[in-house]
């Protein structure tokens, strides 16, 4: 009978496995550094556009790396657009946390979480920056993906999701708020925070678009604030 290797049986000799370890090692940071660079590659056509129009050719060349390489971490435009909202979003829930910190009543933490919320949303042009790169609000990105894919954008919003709802929770447990469904509450909110930026672009007065405030003022009142 043919002897059997000792990495198959489980029992590999420890150089083995940390020559093993090692050279996995190297492999994913490697590969972590050539997915880094197609992100910040995408993120700086972002910035110089204005817009998601920009091809994977593009991308590649900017990042000075193969077609072939970038079919190695993503499917195609969609995939490398779910990676960079989800980079921002990772950078907004940062920032929300922050917001949030420096209140300490349950509404006005509510308050500013709705706020910041807001800013990271609003159209190219108001003259506000959040994050590294957002010249595109994060909620341009979900509505371009919302029609491929809105289970796994629901995914990816997710953790703004379950910060709203816990301060909602807290709001309402304060009397300082009537949700008595916090979870649809969240889902109102959202919608109107986030979206109302598709509204603003269609107003040629900027006295005329809804501001942060006057967004926080109605979600408020729909709540019996």
């Amino acid at each position: 009978m043919a002897k059997t290797d000792d990495s198959q049986q489980g029992n590999a000799p420890a150089w083995r496995q940390r020559a093993v370890s090692r050279s996995l090692s190297a492999a994913r940071s490697r590969a972590e550094e050539r997915v880094q660079r197609l992100l910040d590659a995408a993120f700086g056509l972002i910035d110089e556009k204005g817009s998601t129009e920009f091809t994977i050719q593009e991308v590649v060349d900017r990042s000075k790396q193969s077609l072939r390489g970038f079919y190695q971490y993503f499917d195609g435009k969609d995939e490398l657009l779910f990676a960079l909202l989800e980079e921002l979003i990772g950078e907004s829930i940062d920032d929300l946390h922050k917001a949030v910190a420096s209140e300490s009543e349950p509404l006005a933490r509510l308050r500013a979480f709705t706020i910041r919320l807001h800013e990271w949303c609003e159209p190219l042009g108001v003259g506000r920056k959040r994050g590294a790169h957002n010249r595109v609000p994060f909620s341009e990105f979900s509505l371009q993906l919302a029609v491929k894919n809105p289970e796994r954008l629901a995914a990816v919003m997710a953790p703004i999701s379950r910060q709203l709802v816990e301060l909602l929770d807290a709001a309402a447990s304060a009397g300082v708020i009537q949700a008595a469904d916090t979870r649809r509450a969240s889902l109102l909110i959202q919608q109107t925070v986030m979206y109302s930026w598709l509204g603003n672009r269609l107003i040629e007065n900027p006295r005329m678009r809804v501001s942060a405030d006057e967004t926080w003022e109605f979600c408020l009142r729909g709540m019996n604030g």
